[in-house]
């Protein structure tokens, strides 16, 4: 149904995608993140603290066994610890898993990764599909307000035979099962719709016209903070008060969630 749009556009719309994903990368990966402030005793002979949170910086401090310590920060695997005497150090998960709580129990940690995922809230994706069997790219940003809710903002190309298509949407997405690294979701959805006919159509015109989509989705969590997803979709665009086009759509993307 619809012509081709230029192949610069669909480059500067990729570009923008993955220069946004790196910095969020980057922004993600710098940041500390905060976990519950607790005590545990340690078990084993001792723990090493460091100045930093990795294996590249020095030892400054060696806890011995039966010495309680505070859990202050977390930084991917690393944790930031007080002693009872006020030394602060990092020290690397691996070490803390054979530590007690106050109760007399195994501390659990849980992968860090796990955590993040579970905690997830912002989401930006890309994926490429097929729009009632025409090449289609959307890219899309989410926000996750609830464990089972999130709103999401999507824009779409369509390169056709005949003519263009572009698209926005606002949906929201119920996902039951969001902590399973395999989920379902559904969305449902309002937005805008343009078609513009190749110019060189007799009598076409460029149809604008009210969007409304449904889909149904499924979520892999793949590793580190990227997550695969299949969606498939149908648009109803009403391009009069007596008249709508619906169309079917099938996309395999990635997202980056923060």
């Amino acid at each position: 149904m619809t012509t081709a749009i230029s192949p610069i556009r669909w480059r500067r719309a990729l570009a923008r995608a993955a220069a946004c994903a790196l910095m969020l990368v980057g922004a993600g990966a710098a940041t500390p993140i905060a976990s519950a402030q607790e005590k545990v005793q340690i078990t084993d002979p001792f723990i090493d603290l460091r100045t930093g949170p990795g294996r590249g910086y020095p030892i400054f401090y060696i806890a011995g066994r039966e010495e309680w310590i505070e859990i202050l920060l977390r930084r991917t695997d690393w944790f930031k610890v007080r002693t009872a005497d006020g030394k602060e150090g990092w020290v690397n998960r691996a070490q803390l898993e054979t530590t007690l709580t106050e109760a007399g129990t195994a501390k659990a940690f849980r992968d860090t990764l796990v955590d993040d995922y579970l905690r997830r809230k912002l989401e930006l994706g890309a994926a490429w599909g097929e729009f009632d069997s025409e090449p289609m790219l959307k890219i899309w940003s989410a926000y996750r307000f609830a464990d089972a809710l999130s709103v999401e903002a999507a824009i779409g190309q369509v390169q056709g035979t005949f003519s263009g298509t572009e698209f926005w949407a606002i949906n929201l997405n119920v996902e039951p099962w969001s902590d399973r690294r395999l989920s379902p979701f559904l969305g449902i959805g309002l937005g805008r719709f343009k078609n513009i006919p190749n110019a060189s159509l007799v009598s076409a015109n460029v149809t604008n016209a009210n969007l409304a989509n449904a889909a149904l989705g499924l979520r892999y969590y793949i590793a580190e903070r990227f997550v695969a997803r299949l969606d498939y979709s149908i648009y109803t665009a009403y391009v009069s008060d007596a008249d709508s086009a619906e169309y079917k759509a099938v996309t395999l993307g990635i997202a980056f969630f923060f």
